[in-house]
């Protein structure tokens, strides 16, 4: 897909997990007459609603939501499905006169809809489970150095322990022919920061990290064990991209007979590591205004936004 989507007007709250943008972007929506767009890649899964932290049913009643409880998590939902539903409702709030506001914390969906996306061909499962049994085999840093003969471009900017990028390069190549790199190069050319309306809520690290751990423990008080356990039962097992959701396949885990605490302590491990990753996409993406929310209230952050 590259088709550069009409983001131009669009309004878009970001930052990494458990940072605050749940409260910030209904103040903000409601201040700008908005509609918000979830900019989760899993929020879009039904059921799975304490371990993703979506706005709660009295949350989403305040201000119209879109893109969440999509599909069954079983379901597999590509890049390429968001960006298509994302277009539709950009137009179909705009027509209703309202503004647009995305909330959320995925940045690659965040980049692909500043910058639209050359996605290549879809996955073909048959033959990225084949580079994975050579990976398991030879190691990531052989695949990385292959890439590097294939697609040297595609290497330089992949770290040579990202298997999962490395992986899907070396299928696009296979696939295809084509280095994976040929179809991005737009996607790395980004417009400044006063161009667009694209603001990262940002917190000192000890006082983010403590926000992680706080929202792990809430999320065990609210029942996250039930709600995978009820999905379960339901027989809606996860699929290849609803399985990548911080959290549950360590309860699953424990489900299977693992100490709870190791669970709870893995998630709050892997929450904090996958918060660094969302920081260093978004220092990546020129089109960023970052706020410093470490003592305002969420009216002052709306303000800082508006006045930014």
């Amino acid at each position: 897909m590259d088709e550069t989507l009409p983001v131009q007007n669009c309004w878009f709250l970001t930052g990494a997990t458990a940072v605050g943008k749940t409260q910030v972007g209904l103040a903000l929506a409601r201040q700008l007459g908005a509609e918000i767009v979830s900019l989760d890649s899993m929020a879009i899964y039904r059921g799975m609603d304490i371990g993703t932290a979506k706005p709660t049913p009295e949350e989403q009643a305040l201000v119209p939501h879109h893109l969440i409880d999509v599909v069954d998590p079983g379901e597999d939902y590509s890049i390429d499905c968001y960006l298509e539903a994302a277009h539709a409702a950009i137009g179909e709030i705009s027509a209703r006169g309202r503004e647009v506001l995305f909330v959320g914390g995925t940045p690659l969906y965040l980049k692909a809809l500043l910058r639209g996306l050359a996605s290549g061909p879809p996955a073909n499962w048959e033959l990225r489970e084949a580079i994975e049994a050579e990976v398991a085999e030879i190691g990531s840093q052989a695949l990385y150095e292959r890439l590097e003969r294939l697609d040297p471009v595609a290497a330089s900017q992949i770290h040579p322990h990202d298997t999962r990028r490395l992986i899907r390069a070396i299928e696009v190549f296979r696939i295809t022919g084509e280095p994976i790199s040929h179809s991005q190069m737009h996607f790395d050319e980004g417009r400044t920061a006063e161009e667009c309306r694209v603001f990262v809520l940002q917190r000192p690290r000890e006082q983010q990290h403590e926000r992680i751990n706080a929202r792990v423990d809430e999320m065990f008080e609210r029942g996250f064990v039930a709600e995978v356990e009820r999905l379960l039962a339901e027989g809606k097992q996860l699929g290849r991209t609803a399985s990548q959701a911080v959290g549950y396949q360590e309860i699953i885990a424990h489900l299977e007979g693992g100490d709870l605490g190791e669970a709870v302590e893995k998630i709050k491990a892997r929450t904090r590591r996958f918060s660094k990753r969302q920081g260093t996409w978004f220092r990546s993406l020129s089109e960023c205004r970052f706020v410093e929310i470490e003592d305002l209230a969420t009216q002052e952050v709306v303000d800082a936004i508006l006045a930014g």
